[in-house]
């Protein structure tokens, strides 16, 4: 096998989108900003960040990919999608992260070796003995800790770039302090930074490494950190009382009022969770967050527009969003509770149906809503 050589990227002018009248800017200026990291599940969602003004995307291919059920790239895909995203000045992040078993190592490592021939700009790797060989025989393919490394004190930053690790990306359980204080270790040790998650699904386990799925998936022993997740924080239970409810799935997150904070606290880099969501989803969510970063770049961040909100809570929410562990310990407030599906936006209440229609009024407003709904029920606005 051969080890890959020196890499070209090709980078040209980058596009420019309008969201909510406001003009998306092609790079970082004016204060110094974290990078917008965008989720591409596939190649409509891999367009979609890019024309929303992602300055870098993460993806997966068919292998070693803790997302596998989405639509991912295959092998023969990936060059393209890089140069894709090169042309636009976007970087490209690939995940190799799932636990890789003895009998894999050869093989995960050669599909790493491709990805650096490709010309990826880094690789996001959780198993240490993938790591070490990619640091050993790639030195300089920069690799980023998955956030399944639970990293969460800057007590394990200097072990993290001693084995390697340029980017780390911060345990979901870390609050805005620690963020703080582990990017002053990063920035004070040099050749390493912070990624962090700022809006999407959050998992009940610690960081990711869920052992539910793998005990409850079925005989196959489905577990998110092999990629195949049976989401068992999503079902339905029955508590000691009888009553049966959504105990363990947690809403999403969305930290978009806590921009001034999260940009001033030293993270290199916002990611937003949804490899798994549609490309309609990327588009909105990327843009939002790309519009009030750029508007705090200008000075002009006064908080967030109701309509803004509306739009992040119609492309997926499941019943309001939470902060997650970004201001400590959320309590009740982590849970959604009543579904663990997108709950849309509220449009109004069922009050009769006449000739198959529904008519629901809110406020003094009535709207029509076409479809089988029954007196009560309240129709939600959801994005397909």
């Amino acid at each position: 096998m051969t080890i890959a050589g020196a890499r070209m990227h090709r980078y040209c002018g980058r596009m420019y989108v309008l969201y909510g009248g406001i003009k998306i800017m092609s790079k970082n200026s004016g204060k110094n900003l974290p990078e917008l990291l965008a989720p591409a599940g596939g190649r409509p969602h891999l367009t979609a960040a890019v024309n929303s003004g992602a300055d870098a995307v993460y993806i997966g291919g068919t292998l070693f990919n803790a997302r596998i059920f989405a639509d991912n790239f295959r092998e023969d895909e990936l060059p393209a999608a890089i140069d894709y995203a090169h042309s636009h000045n976007v970087k490209v992040y690939v995940t190799l992260n799932t636990l890789i078993k003895d009998n894999e190592l050869v093989r995960a490592f050669e599909y790493a070796n491709s990805l650096y021939e490709m010309g990826a700009d880094a690789i996001l790797v959780q198993d240490m003995g993938l790591a070490r060989l990619i640091h050993k025989y790639l030195p300089d393919f920069p690799m980023h800790l998955s956030t399944q490394g639970t990293l969460y004190n800057k007590q394990a930053v200097s072990l993290a770039k001693q084995l390697g690790f340029s980017r780390l990306v911060l345990a979901r359980e870390t609050s805005l302090d620690e963020m703080r204080e582990i990017s002053a270790e990063c920035a004070k040790l040099g050749g390493v930074d912070t990624e962090v998650f700022v809006h999407g699904a959050l998992c009940m386990c610690y960081s990711g490494q869920c052992q539910m799925s793998r005990v409850l998936g079925g005989g196959s022993g489905r577990t998110g950190n092999r990629g195949t997740c049976a989401q068992p924080c999503r079902q339905m239970y029955t508590d000691d009382r009888g009553e049966k409810g959504y105990f363990l799935s947690p809403k999403d997150i969305c930290t978009i009022d806590s921009i001034p904070e999260l940009v001033r606290s030293g993270v290199t880099s916002l990611k937003i969770e949804g490899r798994s969501k549609t490309p309609e989803y990327v588009a909105t969510v990327t843009g939002v967050y790309r519009k009030y970063l750029d508007l705090y770049a200008q000075g002009k961040f006064d908080g967030v527009d109701e309509a803004d909100m509306d739009d992040l809570r119609q492309a997926f929410n499941r019943g309001g969003f939470s902060k997650g562990y970004l201001l400590g310990n959320p309590g009740d407030d982590l849970l959604s509770g009543t579904s663990p599906k997108n709950q849309g936006v509220y449009s109004g209440r069922v009050v009769a149906v006449i000739d198959s229609e529904a008519k629901a009024q809110e406020h003094d407003e009535k709207i029509a809503a076409r479809g089988a709904l029954r007196r009560g029920e309240e129709p939600r606005l959801c994005a397909h």
